[in-house]
């Protein structure tokens, strides 16, 4: 039997990865070469780092992240040591969309904002930047992508250059990895430059990665007008974040977007099912999608609202970001890695059943996920 030794914290897996292996569970702050020197297999979040410091020593054959990033494993190390590892890429990616599309629904409702017929550029179009691409027509939004990496490999799209996204852009939402070299490095991406050749004073959004933008650029488009809005999850330098930026930006939260229990459980399952794969083990049957709880109140009655209100005050009722977190986040910003642990997470659409809703409205509701009562 194998021994599996997995943070504490990774939800769905008490009384499932036990039919696998023998588990261990421990704390983040535990992982160190004495507890892990006996595991044959590691099932970790992207706070544990896979590196030589942790590694060198132990039998650990396999290491498994229950999150779609994976720069906290040294590839590098693992493969010139025999060691496995696989990510859970796309876990978290509808719910990353679904808190851009809420953010943007509550601020259109609360200022009047119109999002149909505005253009939407998405820098990053990986897995959350294709499921952003793929609910925002709903809201009808048109969609503009820039993607360099996949336009130059010739990847199936049409993609425009970043310049192009900063003048025709109404939305701009970031969803590229933090890189520091290579053809096309995204660190600090967004300063001042950019900002400045924003030509439709547009609405920024980082659900990314905080170091992709340059908080003095930020703080100077919104004081400046050349950005309309922020919408700001990932947030250079946190958890030490901005008192000047929390203030100015119209949403915020602690780097929570991508916290659903749908991509929780994916994360969850999609670990454990590679350690099965890579000892020939049986997954089929252990995690079942019925084992997510429901949503406190599943059922969005749409009765008396029509058009696009009806649509933005569904996509609010899933994830209401600051009646959530950001008030407190606002009220104490140290608190940043305690809002995050302490989230409760949310389900994403496709938990949700609509009634009330007019009947030219159902098809555009059936393509945010949710159903129709």
């Amino acid at each position: 039997m194998i021994h599996i030794v997995a943070e504490r914290s990774i939800p769905y897996l008490r009384g499932i990865a036990e039919r696998v292996g023998r588990v261990t569970y421990l704390d983040n702050a535990d992982f160190c070469p004495e507890t892990i020197a006996s595991a044959d297999a590691l099932l970790v979040r992207s706070i544990t780092r896979c590196n030589a410091a942790l590694l060198e020593g132990s039998r650990v054959r396999y290491i498994a992240t229950a999150t779609a990033g994976f720069d906290h494993i040294d590839a590098d190390y693992c493969q010139r040591h025999g060691i496995g590892w696989s990510n859970a890429p796309g876990c978290n990616a509808t719910a990353v969309a679904q808190w851009v599309l809420s953010a943007l629904s509550g601020y259109a409702l609360q200022s009047g904002y119109l999002l149909s017929g505005k253009v939407l550029g998405i820098v990053g179009v990986g897995h959350v930047g294709q499921e952003v691409e793929r609910l925002a027509p709903a809201l009808g939004l048109r969609t503009l992508l820039c993607d360099p990496p996949r336009a130059e490999r010739g990847d199936e799209g049409e993609f425009v250059s970043l310049e192009e996204i900063c003048r025709e852009s109404d939305i701009i939402t970031l969803h590229v990895p933090l890189s520091s070299s290579g053809a096309y490095p995204t660190r600090g991406m967004v300063g001042e430059a950019f900002v400045r050749s924003c030509r439709r004073r547009p609405i920024l959004i980082n659900a990314c990665r905080g170091g992709v933008t340059q908080t003095e650029a930020l703080l100077q488009g919104k004081r400046e007008g050349s950005l309309r809005a922020l919408m700001i999850d990932c947030w250079e330098a946190e958890p030490h974040i901005s008192a000047e930026l929390l203030a100015e930006a119209e949403v915020v939260s602690p780097h929570i977007a991508g916290f659903s229990a749908d991509g929780k459980f994916a994360g969850s399952r999609m670990a454990l099912g590679a350690i099965c794969r890579h000892w020939g083990l049986e997954l089929e049957g252990l995690m079942n999608w019925d084992e997510v709880p429901a949503p406190a109140s599943p059922v969005i009655d749409l009765s008396g609202r029509s058009g696009e209100e009806a649509l933005l005050y569904a996509l609010t009722q899933t994830l209401s970001i600051p009646k959530r977190v950001g008030d407190r986040l606002r009220a104490d910003a140290t608190a940043f890695e305690e809002l995050r642990k302490g989230y409760d997470y949310p389900r994403e659409m496709r938990a949700y059943t609509i009634v009330g809703a007019p009947r030219e409205l159902e098809d555009r509701l059936r393509r945010l996920d949710f159903s129709i009562g």
